[in-house]
């Protein structure tokens, strides 16, 4: 497990004075920190910042008189941005000592030995390091009051009204002590990242560069409907404080948290003594990569809390944990082209083709470069040295250029003005080119390509090769002709037969009225994967009352907004996709409408919004409502029809009673329902 100090040696300055580097240090790292905990939008890979923390660790120690307490080694994270409302952590949330090589672990070990008088083994608990964001929830007589990011740790930035929809995260507690610190890591999984992003660069907005700064910038937002839209996960790890709870151990306390509605990782383990500790990061050093999020190290904690107490803390990290970073995955690789992407939306994806390189276990050749301001902003050249990985775990991304490394004569990349697949002009759009012709062949494939994936309608048989195929053979030209093959002209294609054909066809035949979710998602309308399926199927039930619908009334409905909702009726409306439908129709392909489960339109028309604690689950009742034709949302404003106030409603109230709005209890709740001519499964125990 030994590293290289490579890094670390080409970033440092041997010739300058130790008092002048060191402050050149503390400067660059300031400028890290900033850049990391407050703007999101990291300067530095985690290991050329780490490199710097152990120069300038090492030039304090060889020079204890530069030492001074505002230097980044004494220090934890940075300052809060100043727009969320600051919080202070009851217990400061320390940072963890790093562990690089073998040696560091060693060095651990031997000082808590020492410090506890003791040459026994210490049993460790081995968890994951989660990259994501570190957050404090504070509970008060087993009630959630607020939550916080770990900010410098001593204060952080409120967040709870972002993280209230987090699973694994309950509300309330019961047999907790009077007050308790829960601190954990929010974390956005990789399939989730890679969903967002494609959203982002649909709409033209700059993908974000990791999952980690996905989750902060999620967890930090002022509006928190857009943190509802993204699918945010945590683990819970530890407290503040453990007076109080039924535990005297770390395995223990997990124990407890996962008992209490906590969602805690199960991949961890208890271990005595280092040389078992050093088995299991081998171990899941090797695994990092099959996990669904990201990981970048191992935390060793002494299991024991008597003696984690023993050992105590310094300024900025407790004395009984490290964490052991995982070896940055990145490799050095040289840009031999720059290729060309044609999207089933016409939107134009600069490649870059790559000399091979093996990176996270799999052969790397071709990068996604997003869109021409990417290279532009590289000053990306044909024939640079570059620095490769995987965004996410997943997507291959050039993550920056060696200009030292350039050759003579490099030349920069010519955007393209007209599309490679049919010469049609290109158009800006945003960040991106688009070509808007509806009949350019490169839209076609993957328009049909797209209908029949897993992800959509799941047809076996019906892959990329298969449509370029047909397309070739001019069996097809779009999506209803795929309902007009014959098992003749199919088996009589290269590398088909009889049987091939017949399987086909019925693939074909078996998902002619596919659920509305999945007919939506297959027609590849823009910002529509599954999620947004999901929500435009409850609330239309049909596709037919879809196509009825407007802007305004999409941007209503929770996780669509404003932006999704004007292009989904623009593409529904497009000449092209009108006679995609119907040509469906005609050939009896139509989605199945959702069941009613119930549904009426009782209280349409009314736009209902609920605070305080209700005698059912906020969720439950909401759904209740919009089953019956309401509209729920979360902020009172002048369109606002109804406030149901459950106990200790808060603000809301009073704002609907300045402007006007009628404030009513679960009891008078029941009884409008009622006089619409619809039932009401709770029996309500507010005021009517």
């Amino acid at each position: 497990m030994t590293r290289p100090l490579a890094i670390l040696r080409a970033m440092s300055d041997d010739t300058a004075p130790p008092a002048e580097r060191v402050q050149e240090l503390r400067q660059r790292i300031h400028d890290a920190n900033h850049a990391y905990f407050v703007e999101d939008a990291p300067t530095l890979t985690d290991a050329e910042y780490d490199a710097l923390v152990r120069e300038l660790r090492q030039l304090e120690s060889e020079h204890p008189d530069l030492v001074t307490p505002d230097s980044p080694t004494q220090r934890v994270g940075a300052q809060p941005a100043g727009e969320l409302r600051t919080l202070t952590h009851g217990v400061p949330m320390y940072s963890l000592d790093n562990a690089f090589e073998e040696t560091d672990l060693d060095a651990f070990a031997e000082r808590a030995s020492r410090i506890l008088g003791s040459d026994a083994p210490l049993a460790y608990h081995a968890e994951l390091k989660i990259d994501g964001l570190s957050v404090n929830l504070r509970y008060e007589n087993g009630t959630l009051v607020w939550a916080a990011t770990r900010g410098n740790g001593r204060e952080g930035e409120e967040i709870t009204p972002n993280v209230l929809a987090i699973p694994g995260l309950p509300h309330s507690l019961e047999d907790a002590p009077t007050e308790l610190e829960v601190r954990g890591e929010v974390y956005l999984p990789k399939a989730e990242f890679v969903r967002i992003n494609e959203a982002r660069e649909e709409a033209g907005e700059p993908p974000f560069r990791n999952p980690r700064n996905a989750a902060a910038g999620t967890v930090r937002q002022l509006d928190p409907e857009v943190a509802r839209s993204r699918n945010l996960e945590a683990f819970f790890y530890g407290v503040g404080r453990t007076e109080g709870l039924p535990v005297s151990n770390q395995y223990d306390l997990l124990t407890w948290l996962a008992g209490h509605g906590f969602r805690v990782n199960e991949t961890r383990a208890r271990v005595t003594g280092m040389e078992e500790a050093r088995t299991v990061i081998e171990d899941w050093t090797a695994r990092r990569s099959d996990l669904p999020y990201d990981a970048d190290g191992v935390v060793l904690k002494v299991d024991d809390f008597a003696l984690q107490r023993e050992l105590g803390e310094t300024s900025r990290a407790p004395r009984w944990a490290i964490a052991w970073k995982f070896p940055a995955e990145e490799a050095t690789t040289r840009l031999l082209d720059v290729t060309i992407q044609v999207g089933r939306t016409g939107k134009i994806t600069p490649v870059a083709e790559l000399e091979p390189r093996m990176l996270e276990g799999t052969e790397v050749a071709r990068a996604t470069l997003h869109n021409p301001g990417f290279i532009h902003d590289m000053d990306l050249r044909i024939g640079d040295a570059v620095v490769l990985h995987k965004s996410g775990g997943i997507i291959p991304e050039i993550l920056r250029v060696l200009p030292e490394q350039r050759p003579e004569g490099a030349e920069a990349w010519v955007e393209p003005t007209h599309c490679p697949a049919c010469e049609s002009e290109l158009v800006e759009d945003g960040a991106n080119l688009r070509c808007v012709n509806p009949e350019c062949p490169a839209q076609r494939l993957e328009r049909i390509g797209h209908w029949g994936s897993r992800r959509a309608l799941d047809i076996e048989g019906l892959g990329e090769k298969s449509v370029d195929q047909f397309l070739d053979a001019g069996l097809i030209t779009s999506i209803p002709d795929l309902y007009d093959l014959d098992e003749e002209r199919l088996a009589a294609l290269e590398g088909w037969g009889a049987t091939s054909a017949r399987n086909l066809l019925a693939q074909l035949d078996a998902k002619r009225t596919p659920p509305l979710p999945r007919f939506l998602v297959a027609l590849g309308l823009p910002q529509v994967g599954p999620a947004t399926a999901e929500q435009l199927a409850r609330r239309y039930r049909t596709l037919d009352a879809l196509l009825d619908t407007t802007a305004e009334e999409l941007a209503a409905i929770p996780d669509v907004g404003e932006t999704t909702a004007s292009l989904l009726v623009d593409a529904l409306s497009r000449p092209a996709m009108q006679h995609t439908l119907e040509g469906l129709r005609e050939r009896g392909v139509w989605p199945e409408a959702l069941e009613d489960e119930g549904r009426s339109d009782a209280l349409e028309g009314l736009t209902i919004v609920l605070t305080g604690a209700l005698s059912q689950p906020r969720d439950v009742i909401k759904n209740a409502l919009e089953m019956r034709g309401a509209r729920v949302t979360g902020s009172v404003s002048k369109n606002t029809s109804l406030v149901v106030a459950g106990e200790d409603p808060g603000s809301k109230v009073d704002k609907a009673t300045d402007l006007g709005i009628e404030v009513t209890g679960e009891e008078g709740l029941a009884e409008i329902v009622r006089e619409r001519g619809a039932d009401w499964p709770f029996e309500g125990s507010g005021e009517g």
